[in-house]
Parts: structure tokens; C-alpha cells; sequence
């Protein structure tokens, strides 16, 4: 499947291997995907694999960052100018519906490389930090007493909810924590 899209868009092996990488991690998981599985899936020789991404780290790195290039995360809801900030708050809860159902696939990759000192581990703390901060401000900006902690308990409600909504199976799972974060707006923000 990924190699006929990728013949027909006619991308070069970097992108190929990249397109291939986002299916088979969203599939087996990052260490559950080996770097010739990629090449076999992209398709492209070992060579041209190992030419643009020397260490499956740099691999995942790159599709890390390829996926907020890409547009599809929580940043970007978060930043829509075309939305109020609160319902742009209210927008990290609801999950898309896709199968597999992943969660945050920031905190998966953190999860398959644990060591903090990892290139993975760190940018994925990178992009958690970012998400903290886009909260804070949206969550400053709505008037709130304590931006520091409301944006500490609404970004520890997406990921729960992302990772419930995972591991249950079901996308619908945000709506719970949606439920709890518009109790938590209507306290600190009225």
C-alpha cells in the first residue's frame, strides 16, 4: 500500500522511507518495527536507508518532526487563530478517529525510548514542553489566576485521555476528559 502511493506521488527514497516509517510505526510500534521492514515497506535499498537515516534514531527523530510538519497534532490545534481560545483548549479532546488508535504519539516514542538522554526521549520532551506552553499562554490570555497549574492539569488530561483512548481501543475516550476540562475552565475562568 505505501510502496503504490509512494510510486504514484513519485518521492524520493528520504520520503519514501518516511511514509513507510508513520505506517509501520502506527502498525508495530517504533521498536517494534525493524529499520529492514522500512526499507522492504519503502521500497528502497538498505544503502539508500542508511544514507539518509544512519541510525534508526535519526529515523525516528525525522518522523517525529515530518508529523508536526505535517500539521497533524495538538500544536496546531492550539494555535488556530480562526478559533477562541477556549474551544481551541477544548479541541485537544477530541481524538481522531483512526485506526490503530495510537494517543499521543509523542508519549508512545517517549515510552519506547526511555532513556532521557535519548535523541527520541528528548525531542519528544521537546514537543510535550511546547504543548505546556501553547496551554499556558491560551489559558493566560482566557484570564486565568494560575496559568502555570491549569495548563499542567489540562495537558495531563489530553495525554491520559490519548492513552486511554489507545489502549481501550476507542477515539471517542476524550470526551470524558473534555467533561473534566470544561469543569476545570469554568472554575479558574468562569
Amino acid at each position: 500500500m505505501v510502496e503504490e502511493k509512494a510510486r504514484r506521488a513519485g518521492r524520493g527514497g528520504r520520503e519514501r522511507v518516511l511514509a513507510a516509517a508513520a505506517d509501520l510505526f502506527a502498525r508495530h510500534g517504533i521498536t517494534g518495527t525493524t529499520m529492514e521492514q522500512v526499507a522492504a515497506a519503502a521500497p528502497v535499498s538498505k544503502r539508500t536507508l542508511y544514507l539518509h537515516f544512519p541510525v534508526k534514531d535519526d529515523l525516528v527523530v525525522a518522523y517525529l518532526r515530518d508529523l508536526v510538519r505535517s500539521g497533524d497534532t495538538l500544536h496546531d490545534v492550539l494555535t488556530r487563530a480562526d478559533l477562541p481560545p477556549r474551544q481551541r483548549l477544548l479541541a485537544m479532546f477530541d481524538l481522531p478517529d483512526a485506526e490503530p488508535v495510537r494517543g499521543c504519539l509523542f508519549v508512545d516514542a517517549a515510552a519506547e525510548y526511555p532513556d532521557p538522554e535519548s535523541a527520541v526521549h528528548a525531542y519528544a520532551r521537546e514537543q510535550k514542553l511546547l504543548m505546556l506552553r501553547l496551554v499556558a499562554d491560551l489559558v493566560e490570555e482566557l484570564g486565568a489566576a494560575d496559568p502555570a497549574e491549569l495548563a499542567e492539569q489540562l495537558v495531563t488530561l489530553a495525554d491520559g485521555a490519548a492513552s486511554r483512548a489507545m489502549v481501550l481501543g476507542d477515539p471517542g475516550y476524550g470526551r470524558h476528559a473534555r467533561a473534566a476540562a470544561e469543569v476545570l475552565l469554568e472554575r479558574a475562568v468562569g
